[in-house]
């Protein structure tokens, strides 16, 4: 369990409910998605195939050490003290480390209708290109299991190209130069009682890193992770149906040049269970986001240290707990820029910019830039806002620090939409009381001084 650190605006974590998880829990072997009939290829039979001792090259006789992104170390070092998150151990040694040590790896060519099975703790170079293969790992729940992504391509029509029923981490590494294609084309079949929805899908932890190029397509999710899921390196397109990067427990980008064509979410965070879990941190790395529904999804904490993001979507950053401390951000969005909204019960909506550089550009209608439930702080950064109703928040409203501008004027107050602020009449972001929408009306009913009214 980690806990959460007061920020500014501490009052907003009750007492009680302040802790994350991200350890991982070891699954239950349960057999493949494939149909009866299609063999199966026991991986940890096979031959490794380098001598004893020596390093395996997987990019033209050139050795792969274990080489750590050094630019990720020093951002997390100095990651921001504002943090509300505890960054300190998010990522370990390994997570960062961008090659694998070939020193005994098992090197594994798929053939098509043959699933790779694998069960033992250990690294295993893959390549070649087949149809309806999944690889298969089912190891002990301690295991930290390293597959090698090195000129692989898999396309199926029903099953996850890569599928974790238990581990207790697996490390997806694309190799240095290569550019690796998985994909599913058709509907996903269920996996007795586990609901597998992803080209790559993980019942524990899971790591995507590398020097590599990884391309997934998807007719539901992209990666689907029931615990944590790590993004440290590697360059990756996601094309899907659903969303592109999900997990149960928490999404954490420490680097990588992400882009997303997402028909829900990019990302997206939150256990169906638990509405106290669910986070996404962003340390670093450029992710471009186009999605149908929100860019960014957290079900608590929503927090951006560095990195370069670009999102276009219905919502662009949505949690209970938004904070931005460092990197650049542009959101363009037609419904919520950013949005601090009731989705756990563990927090107080609120909305928290203690650094970097945020754009947000709001399309015409009942669109917020800037939306809480809650409070909004504002103590650093630069904010330029584009919008009819650039502040919206139920809370209190304090600027503190930092530059905001609003439609290419500078302020010096966080003026409510809600109570008059531009946009002109009482409800001035939403156009007054004639251009206010079915459900604010009904809101309002009950007199202006009971108005309370809920956003997504």
């Amino acid at each position: 369990m980690r806990n959460w650190k007061n920020s500014k605006a501490g009052a907003a974590i009750m007492a009680g409910l302040l802790t994350i998880s991200l350890t991982a829990c070891g699954g239950a072997s349960v057999e493949s998605a494939h149909a009866s009939g299609v063999s199966e290829t026991a991986v940890a039979a096979q031959e490794a195939s380098s001598a004893s001792g020596k390093n395996q090259s997987t990019t033209s006789g050139k050795n792969q050490s274990t080489t750590s992104n050094n630019s990720v170390v020093t951002a997390l070092s100095t990651t921001s003290a504002n943090g509300v998150l505890d960054t300190t151990d998010l990522f370990t040694d390994r997570d960062l480390e961008q090659t694998a040590d070939l020193t005994g790896a098992k090197t594994i060519q798929v053939a098509s209708g043959q699933d790779v099975n694998i069960t033992e703790e250990g690294v295993y170079v893959l390549s070649g290109t087949a149809t309806d293969v999944t690889v298969r790992v089912d190891a002990d729940s301690a295991a930290k299991v390293q597959l090698v992504l090195d000129g692989l391509s898999i396309t199926n029509s029903d099953a996850p190209a890569i599928y974790v029923v238990s581990a207790d981490k697996v490390f997806v590494t694309t190799a240095q130069g290569s550019t690796n294609e998985l994909s599913v084309t058709g509907q996903f079949v269920a996996d007795g009682d586990t609901n597998t929805d992803a080209v790559i899908f993980s019942r524990d932890d899971l790591v995507l890193n590398g020097l590599g190029t990884l391309k997934i397509t998807s007719t539901d999710n992209g990666v689907s992770s029931h615990d944590d899921l790590k993004v440290t390196g590697g360059t990756y397109s996601i094309t899907c149906d659903a969303d592109a990067l999900e997990a149960n427990e928490s999404v954490l980008v420490a680097d990588g040049d992400i882009t997303v064509s997402s028909g829900k979410d990019g990302i997206h965070a939150e256990n169906d269970e638990d509405n106290t879990t669910g986070s996404v941190y962003i340390a670093g790395g450029t992710l471009t986001i186009k999605a149908a529904g929100d860019g960014i999804q957290a079900t608590t904490i929503a927090q951006v240290d560095d990195g370069t993001i670009s999102i276009e979507a219905v919502e662009g950053i949505e949690g209970t707990y938004v904070q931005i401390n460092g990197g650049s951000i542009d959101v363009t969005a037609t419904d919520d820029g950013i949005n601090g909204s009731n989705k756990s019960t563990s927090l107080t909506p609120t909305i928290e910019i203690t650094g970097g550089n945020l754009t947000v550009s709001m399309g015409s209608g009942d669109t917020d830039a800037l939306d809480v439930n809650g409070n909004l702080y504002v103590s650093g950064g630069t904010v330029s806002i584009t919008a009819q109703s650039p502040f919206d928040y139920d809370g209190t409203g304090e600027l503190t620090g930092g530059t905001v501008y609003v439609n290419g004027e500078e302020v010096t107050t966080l003026q409510n939409s809600m109570m008059g602020g531009p946009g002109g009449g009482m409800m001035g972001g939403h156009g007054g009381m004639g251009g206010m929408a079915p459900q604010d009306m009904g809101d309002a009913a009950g007199g202006m001084g009971g108005f309370d009214r809920q956003r997504g």
